[in-house]
C-alpha cells in the first residue's frame, strides 16, 4: 500500500507529497558497514550515494529520501562512524576535525557539537559527533582515546567537568565528581 508523507524531517527537507515505499531493506551496521538483505554493500559511491539522501525524522525513524520517494532503513546505532582525528591549536584556540567512514569531514563547533552518552547495558561511554542535521557519527574508541588526550579540567556553570574545546566551544566528555 502507497501512503504520503507531507512532515518535514530534520535533513532540512521542504514539507511535500512523496511517496513513501515503506522498508528498503538496508541496515546500517554500528560499525557503519551498509547492507541490503543482509549483504554488505561493498561499493563506496554507491554507499556515498545513499547516504546523500539519508534524513533521520523527529519520531527517530530513518529514511532515504529523494524529490520522487522515500523508504525507511535500520540503523543499528548512528549512520556514521567517526574513524580519525585531526587536532590543530590548543585550549579554547584549539579545532578538531573528524574524518568519517564516509570521508565525510567535519569540525566540532556550535553547528557539529560533540556529545557523550552512556550505554545502559555497559555503562560505557558512547561519544557522538553531529555530521548533518539528526545525523551523527560514533566515535570509534581509538579516536575517542585520542580526543580524551586531548581534553583537561574545566569549570562549566560551577561544577568542575573534563573536557575538550574546539571552535571556541566546550565539549564535556565526563563529570569529574562523579569519578571519585
Amino acid at each position: 500500500m502507497e501512503t504520503r508523507a507531507d512532515t518535514p524531517t530534520e535533513g532540512g527537507l521542504a514539507p511535500g507529497m512523496i511517496d513513501s515505499c515503506g522498508d528498503f531493506g538496508i541496515r546500517i551496521a554500528r560499525d557503519g558497514t551498509w547492507f541490503y538483505h543482509d549483504s554488505p554493500i561493498r561499493r563506496l559511491p554507491l554507499v556515498k550515494l545513499f547516504a546523500s539522501v539519508l534524513r533521520r525524522e523527529a519520531d527517530g525513524q530513518y529514511w532515504l529520501v529523494t524529490p520522487a520517494e522515500r523508504g525507511r532503513i535500520e540503523v543499528e546505532d548512528a549512520p556514521f562512524v567517526a574513524v580519525e582525528l585531526e587536532a590543530s591549536g590548543q585550549d579554547r584556540d584549539q579545532s578538531l576535525t573528524f574524518r568519517t567512514n564516509l570521508d565525510d569531514k567535519v569540525v566540532a563547533g556550535e553547528s557539529h557539537p560533540l556529545r557523550v552518552a552512556t550505554d545502559p547495558a555497559t555503562g560505557e561511554p558512547r561519544p557522538y559527533i553531529l555530521v548533518k542535521p539528526g545525523l551523527e557519527a560514533l566515535l570509534l574508541r581509538s579516536v575517542f582515546y585520542h580526543l580524551i588526550e586531548r581534553g583537561h579540567e574545566a569549570t562549566i556553570d560551577g561544577k568542575p567537568q573534563f573536557g575538550v574545546w574546539s571552535s571556541g566551544k566546550f565539549f564535556p566528555l565526563g563529570n569529574l565528581t562523579d569519578a571519585t
